[in-house]
């Protein structure tokens, strides 16, 4: 009999990586104000006056389809329109890792110096999609930082029990069923729960980013994948009751059903071209079977 295929641990930490990489390979978006729409026949508010509807609060999430520049748009254009009214007070990543922030930087700071202060890495997040967002901040002068949990703790991550208790039942086996359908099928079953341990400890480390960051009177602002800001799942689930949270889930094309899991707002946006993102990944991470 065949055993189960299996990865090293390496393997699995660039899954990830390899993931955002494929998805983000587009352009960065051009400038402009994206209109977005809920269907076909109801146009909603242009963006600006959405985004006003949604404050107060202590923290905007934004959840995003990495590979939708219609979504890095967006989020520029939140940047712009808070920072614009001083109610910007910082500016949360996925994408760099907790620690690493822009501070220091002044505001006519280079491309190359953001950069080097978020040890940005091009390879999982391409810059030329992010960099506006992130320029836009420190142009701004409001500080860009780093949220996610550095990849060296990811292995601690992976063997931390206790992260299989934060969410209830129901909400851990959606997870697990994201993990399995977020990585198209090619994670061993005995890899999904040390897997979700992660998925639950980068939350964490954002929601304590994003925690540190609040100022009375302003809005942090939360830049991550859809699956991380949804309320019953992800980052909101490591927040004291009496946090001010909104979420909004961007998605391309999709109908708006992200709501039931826990989104303030939905936005649609223009369907992207196809792809199979699973055929891609597959070719890039072929495994090869154990021995019988």
């Amino acid at each position: 009999m065949q055993r189960p295929t299996r990865f090293p641990l390496r393997t699995w930490l660039a899954l990830g990586g390899a993931l955002a990489a494929l998805a983000g390979c587009a352009g960065a978006p051009p400038p402009g104000t994206l209109t977005a729409t809920l269907t076909a026949t109801q146009p909603a508010p242009p963006w600006p006056d959405r985004l006003q509807a949604l404050l107060p609060a202590d923290v905007l999430l934004l959840g995003e389809q990495h590979d939708a520049p219609d979504h890095q748009r967006l989020q520029r254009e939140a940047v712009l329109w808070l920072a614009a009214r001083g109610q910007l007070a910082a500016v949360v990543l996925e994408m760099a890792e907790s620690g690493h922030h822009t501070r220091a930087l002044a505001r006519d700071a280079t491309e190359a110096q953001a950069q080097a202060a978020l040890q940005w890495n091009d390879a999982a997040w391409p810059w030329k999609a992010y960099g506006p967002v992130v320029m836009a901040a420190v142009a701004a002068g409001v500080p860009v930082l780093g949220g996610n949990l550095p990849r060296a703790q990811m292995r601690a991550a992976m063997g931390e029990t206790a992260w299989d208790q934060h969410l209830p039942a129901p909400a851990l086996a959606l997870q697990y069923q994201a993990l399995r359908d977020g990585h198209c099928g090619l994670l061993p079953e005995s890899q999904i729960v040390p897997m979700a341990r992660i998925q639950i400890a980068r939350d964490a480390s954002m929601a304590r980013t994003a925690q540190q960051a609040l100022r009375p009177g302003q809005t942090v602002l939360l830049v991550a994948g859809g699956g991380h800001v949804l309320r019953g799942l992800g980052v909101p689930t490591h927040w004291p009751e009496n946090m001010v949270s909104k979420v909004v889930f961007t998605q391309a094309g999709q109908a708006p059903t992200a709501i039931k899991n826990g989104a303030d707002t939905v936005i649609n946006t223009p369907a992207l071209p196809p792809r199979d993102a699973c055929a891609e990944l597959r070719a890039k991470w072929r495994p090869t079977s154990s021995a019988p």
